[in-house]
């Protein structure tokens, strides 16, 4: 069972779990961003996970149903701006974060993506490095800058805002799944939002096939994981411990 963590992990099991209150689903909108809660920089960025896992998803073509059919997309293309609690944020294509929901989904949903959130003119940053300056030919070397000039934190946040609209009844509705995750201290230590949602997802995954809810063999899917059971269990209820309420 792989992709266990936020994105894929995490936000999979959400807007799976949206998806199944429909009659009819029109679109899916999955948008996850793992952000410094205090941004200071141009980039208005902090490194809060793998510098390597951050350049290959803003390079790689993306997953996405359009029309009812499998699509490839461009990472850093659709780019889209919203507010979640007064704060403004950008959200763009990138890689990677559906795991095997379009596969799940296909043929039951009409249009379907994931985004990674930033806070505004991130995005144009990015193409700027990666296009203009030919830096998506080198990407070691984008590493090799990001690791040097962009610095690491621990005071981050985790934002998941999933949106599923469809018919149920024969009305069209929506429904949205928000959460903001915050770092903590535990046992005299930091511990960063993108830590806790990451373990989160495993540790529950690994948790439920100990309790035998889920398959003993074979591919396992993250969205197999039941949204309840996920919240219900002793570290998947991670996600609203920490969330702001």
């Amino acid at each position: 069972m792989p992709q266990c963590g936020l994105a894929p992990g995490f936000i999979g099991i959400a807007a799976h779990d949206l998806s199944q209150k429909f009659d009819q689903v029109y679109e899916v909108k999955m948008r996850v961003g793992a952000l410094p809660e205090f941004p200071t920089n141009a980039l208005k960025y902090n490194t809060t996970w793998s510098v390597d896992g951050l350049i290959n998803e803003y390079c790689h073509p993306c997953e996405a149903i359009r029309g009812g059919k499998m699509h490839e997309v461009q990472a850093l293309e659709g780019l889209e701006h919203f507010s979640l609690d007064g704060v403004e944020y950008e959200a763009f294509n990138t890689s990677g974060g559906l795991g095997t929901l379009c596969e799940t989904l296909d043929g039951r949903v009409a249009n379907l993506d994931y985004k990674t959130v930033r806070y505004p003119g991130h995005c144009n940053l990015m193409k700027f490095l990666l296009e203009e300056l030919r830096l998506n030919e080198d990407q070691e070397q984008l590493k090799q800058i990001m690791r040097r000039a962009v610095p690491a934190t621990m005071q981050d946040v985790v934002l998941v805002f999933v949106t599923v609209s469809g018919l149920r009844g024969g009305k069209l509705v929506q429904e949205v799944f928000t959460r903001k995750i915050f770092a903590t201290h535990e046992n005299g230590r930091s511990v960063s939002a993108i830590q806790i949602t990451t373990a989160a997802g495993i540790c529950t995954a690994v948790d439920l096939f100990r309790e035998k809810k889920l398959p003993s063999s074979g591919f396992i899917r993250q969205e197999q994981i039941s949204l309840d059971a996920f919240l219900g269990n002793r570290f998947g209820s991670a996600y609203d411990q920490h969330h702001a309420k």
